[in-house]
């Protein structure tokens, strides 16, 4: 009797083994999962914080000049293609996601960076302490941005080599848990931008 409760107690015990590293697996890769989606939580808020800016900046700045309609219009525009991305909510986005945020935002980025160089031009608008300000804040959220962005693929990096080991590879297919996108460079970043004062290029 001892022998038989012996043999059939090996298999159990095994069972119980195994059933527990797949609970422990399971319960870290929703911890990893969950991170991912809290990193994401935090880029959305220091874009929404430039998007909130983007109308202050605009006001002040027809307000204060006469200045070009068409950069104006391009900012707003921008802003506007910002908001119009629908991306799963409470939830970090796929890649084919993730690649038209990142698209519709490096476009604003492109469109504030074109006027804030403008408005260089307007001695009285840079003067203005609301404009320096706006454009001091400005600054500091794309920083924000950025060092969100690179937290952002820390956390999916962690994640996806989670995924990609074994025996968690096991689970992960078992329940879904498919690799995120990552941030990744604008076209062109690689290239330096060209410096020029004046003189010939």
């Amino acid at each position: 009797m001892k022998k038989l409760l012996f043999i059939l107690g090996i298999p159990a015990l095994l069972f119980g083994i195994v059933l527990l590293m797949a609970v422990g697996t399971y319960n870290g890769l929703v911890s990893r999962a969950q991170a991912v989606d809290a990193a994401w939580a935090q880029v959305e808020n220091v874009y929404q914080r430039r998007a909130d800016l983007v109308p202050n900046l605009v006001n002040t700045v027809s307000g204060a000049a006469d200045f070009e309609k068409s950069t104006l219009t391009e900012v707003t525009r921008a802003r506007a293609s910002v908001g119009s991305i629908q991306l799963p909510p409470g939830a970090a986005p796929n890649a084919a996601q993730l690649a038209a945020f990142q698209s519709a935002q490096s476009e604003l980025g492109s469109a504030l960076s074109r006027l804030l160089v403008t408005v260089e031009r307007y001695p009285t608008l840079t003067a203005t302490a609301g404009f320096r300000d706006l454009q001091a804040q400005l600054e500091g959220t794309e920083n924000r941005i950025a060092v969100e962005r690179g937290k952002f693929n820390t956390v999916v990096q962690g994640y996806n080599t989670a995924i990609k080991r074994f025996p968690a590879v096991m689970v992960a297919g078992m329940f879904g848990h498919e690799p995120r996108a990552y941030f990744t460079a604008d076209p062109g970043a690689n290239v330096a931008p060209t410096v020029n004062f004046g003189g010939k290029p």
